[in-house]
């Protein structure tokens, strides 16, 4: 069994030999330990770096394309290298290297499809007292839109199979953390949630610039996934609630229309008749869109039988080429992962 640890970098020359020295060299139940970064656009020497310390594969992006697609493409690349467990990490050194085989454990025993590190986020005194409440009721939001259980929706410390990684799809260019979830909930995945340790912060954050900035892209973000992997339930509760408010005001009108005083109050008619229809399309946008969502559950299924496909015919000629998109694989030097 070969577990790939991804690390996504941008500029992470002074964090990256602490992140890889607390990597494991063995875990019970994995034959093989590979690490990969996938620098996104770095000006500095984070892929000098990597080399010097024996990263197994270095995956590029000629200019920065975001954590999110970063990510996308470091999943893809480890699936090309036959991973069957994938690690994604920080490269700023957040995560506790060692929390690794605790990640992986629910896997490799065919617990989970998706092991989440819980950073404990409650009483962490990494975070600030506002950071925390926003923590938790983001986490709330996310479990209650997903169908799952989860305590840190946004923790980037995750172990993935390799089905799992197969159906990962990301949309957004912000961040993949909530939305992989919202669609792992729906495509009926199982996920589970390990404590994991974390280190001291090294840097700011350079995923958004403000808190105002990250709960408003944080909110975007699981507003559309949710729209996109539950759309019937988001308009059908929408167009529900719009009929309500129609009725109400005509229920007025008739009141006092029986009792003699209708000519005055035509305009509860006018208003409550406006909320009805506005009500009556949204409930048939709601069946369109869950047409919709239908067709894409489909396509979906088969992007990931061509992902097999393709991955599968890949694997079989990599000994004759490189993919066009990843420096040939470093060879791993004897301090390579070495706590």
């Amino acid at each position: 069994m070969k577990l790939i640890i991804q690390i996504p970098c941008l500029n992470e020359e002074e964090t990256l030999p602490a992140v890889l020295r607390d990597l494991p060299t063995t875990i019970p139940g994995i034959d093989i330990i590979e690490t990969q970064i996938i620098d996104d656009g770095s000006t500095d020497h984070t892929v000098a770096v990597a080399q010097e310390l024996g990263v197994t594969y270095i995956v590029r992006n000629k200019t920065n394309k975001g954590l999110a697609r970063s990510f996308q493409k470091g999943i893809e690349h480890a699936l090309l290298r036959g991973a069957d467990i994938i690690v994604n990490t920080d490269g700023d050194n957040q995560y506790d290297g060692n929390s690794i085989p605790d990640l992986v454990k629910p896997i490799v025993e065919d617990r989970a499809d998706i092991v989440l590190g819980d950073r404990d986020t409650a009483s962490n005194m990494e975070f600030s007292a506002l950071k925390r409440r926003l923590q938790a009721v983001g986490s709330s939001v996310v479990q209650r839109m997903a169908g799952i259980e989860v305590t840190d929706a946004v923790s980037g410390f995750r172990a993935y199979s390799r089905e799992a990684a197969f159906s990962i799809n990301v949309m957004t260019t912000f961040s993949y953390t909530t939305e992989t979830l919202i669609h792992a909930g729906q495509m009926g995945l199982t996920i589970v949630s390990v404590p994991v340790g974390t280190n001291s912060k090294t840097r700011p954050s350079r995923l958004f610039s403000s808190m105002s900035s990250f709960i408003k892209k944080q909110a975007l973000t699981i507003l559309r996934s949710y729209v996109m992997y539950r759309s019937l339930n988001a308009f059908s509760t929408l167009g529900a609630v719009m009929i309500v408010i129609g009725i109400v005001p005509i229920i007025r009108f008739l009141y006092f229309y029986f009792i003699g005083e209708g000519g005055g109050n035509i305009q509860s008619l006018i208003l409550g008749s406006m909320f009805l229809l506005a009500g009556y399309l949204t409930l048939v946008l709601a069946l369109l869109s869950d047409t919709i969502a239908t067709n894409r559950r489909l396509i979906e299924a088969t992007l990931r039988r061509v992902r097999h496909l393709e991955i599968d015919q890949q694997m079989a000629l990599s000994d004759a080429a490189e993919p066009p998109f990843v420096e040939a694989p470093q060879k791993k030097t004897a301090s390579a992962g070495r706590k």
